[in-house]
């Protein structure tokens, strides 16, 4: 039910987002999915890759920072109050959204959200009980492709 997902440091200059995603296509590792945020001086890379242990071990041998963390699919309606009917289960809960990212998916009123929580076996369970659809990897690299 978690999914891995590796976030690159780079250095916030022109160019620098190239060569990881250079690195990959020649590859063939696939960018499934990703989000970049930046401060001043770094950026941070955060993707869902198609062979993410390959893909790893081949950006820290090109000498990137790469770290590796387990996040949480979920699939939801894509309307109003798609999200919030996703954050009422934590309602009272002591779990952390860390962070989180969101895309629509080919299918017609899905989407999905990637979650970081900071109790993510815990989170899982609380998913599940409210009845919301937690995507196993390859389901959730399947909605990714659509």
């Amino acid at each position: 039910m978690k999914i891995h997902q590796l976030s690159l440091f780079l250095e916030n200059k022109p160019g620098r987002l190239i060569e990881p995603c250079r690195l990959l296509a020649g590859a063939g590792i696939d960018m499934r999915t990703l989000t970049l945020a930046d401060t001043a001086q770094f950026g941070i890379l955060r993707m869902i890759v198609s062979d993410w242990e390959r893909a790893r071990t081949m950006l820290k041998a090109a000498g990137f920072v790469v770290n590796t963390v387990e996040v949480v699919a979920v699939e939801v309606p894509d309307r109003p109050g798609g999200l919030a009917e996703v954050l009422e289960p934590f309602q009272g809960t002591d779990i952390n959204i860390e962070y989180m990212y969101a895309f629509p998916t080919g299918t017609v009123d899905r989407a999905v959200l990637i979650f970081r929580f900071d109790k993510p076996d815990a989170a899982i369970a609380v998913l599940q009980q409210a009845g919301i659809n937690v995507l196993e990897s390859v389901q959730a690299y399947n909605r990714i492709r659509e």
